[in-house]
C-alpha cells in the first residue's frame, strides 16, 4: 500500500483520475476489453468529472459498480444515477455500464445473472472505492452477518448483504474481486477517515476491519 497526499481535495480529484486514466490506458494495450469497479457515495464525483473527458478506448471499457443498495435507478440514493450523470458522459459516454440494480423481485433472484455479465471480464483492471470511518468499504460492512462469506477466497462474484440487520438490501462484489484488481485506488478524504485507515492497518483484521482485505498493492489518496 502506498498513501498519495494531496494538498487539497481538488488536486487529489484531479490526481486519481489521471492515476485511474493512466491505468487504463496500460491495461488496454494488454487486453481487448477492460473492467472497471467504481463506487457511488459523494466522494468520487468530482473525479469522475474529469474521468469522463479523458480521451480513451472507451468503447473498449466495461464500467461496474464496487456495491450498490438494491433502489431504482431515479432514486437519489442509486450508486448507477451517480455513474450515469457524472462518468458516463462525455467521452466516457461511449463505455459499457453493468448496474446491478434490476427491476423485479429480490436482490437476490438477480445476482446468477449479474455474475453473468461481469464474470467473463474478471479480473477487474481498475478498481475505485471509498470507505467509511467504520473501516467498510463497498458494502462490506464490520458486524454484517455476511462479512465472514464476502471475505471468504470461495465466495461468488457478488452477494446480497443487509448492513447493520437492515432492511434494505445491498449488492455488492466480494472481497477476492476487489482485492485481484490490477490497479485500486482507495480515494479518502478527512482527518477521520485517515485514522480508520491507520487503525485498519493496525488491526490487521478484516473482520473488524473489511477495508483491510484490499489494502496490500492499493494506493491510497488522501486529502484533508
Amino acid at each position: 500500500m502506498k498513501i498519495r497526499e494531496y494538498a487539497d481535495r481538488e488536486q487529489m480529484m484531479m490526481g486519481v483520475a489521471n492515476a485511474v486514466a493512466g491505468d487504463l490506458t496500460s491495461a488496454l494495450l494488454q487486453h481487448g476489453e477492460v473492467l472497471m469497479a467504481v463506487p457511488g457515495g459523494t466522494t468520487p464525483g468530482p473525479a469522475f468529472d474529469c474521468l469522463s473527458g479523458v480521451s480513451l478506448e472507451w468503447e473498449r471499457v466495461s464500467i461496474t459498480l464496487t456495491d450498490e443498495r438494491w433502489v431504482p435507478e431515479t432514486s437519489p440514493r442509486s450508486n448507477a444515477r451517480l455513474v450515469r450523470e457524472r462518468l458516463l458522459v462525455d467521452k466516457a459516454a461511449k463505455a459499457r455500464f453493468i448496474p446491478f440494480y434490476r427491476d423485479g423481485g429480490k436482490a437476490e433472484d438477480h445476482l446468477a445473472e449479474i455474475s453473468t455479465q461481469i464474470d467473463p471480464l474478471l479480473p477487474i483492471s481498475v478498481a475505485v472505492l471509498g470507505m467509511g470511518e467504520d473501516m467498510h468499504t463497498a458494502s462490506l460492512f464490520p458486524g454484517s452477518a455476511e462479512l465472514a462469506t464476502a471475505l471468504s477466497p470461495e465466495a461468488a462474484t457478488v452477494l446480497a448483504v443487509h448492513p447493520d440487520g437492515s432492511e434494505e438490501t445491498r449488492v455488492t462484489l466480494s472481497a477476492h474481486v476487489l482485492n485481484g484488481a490490477f490497479g485500486k485506488h482507495l480515494v479518502i478524504t478527512g482527518a477521520e477517515k485517515r485514522a480508520s485507515l491507520e487503525k485498519a492497518r493496525s488491526l490487521r483484521d478484516p473482520m473488524q476491519a473489511p477495508v483491510y482485505a484490499i489494502l496490500d498493492g492499493a494506493t491510497v489518496h488522501w486529502a484533508a
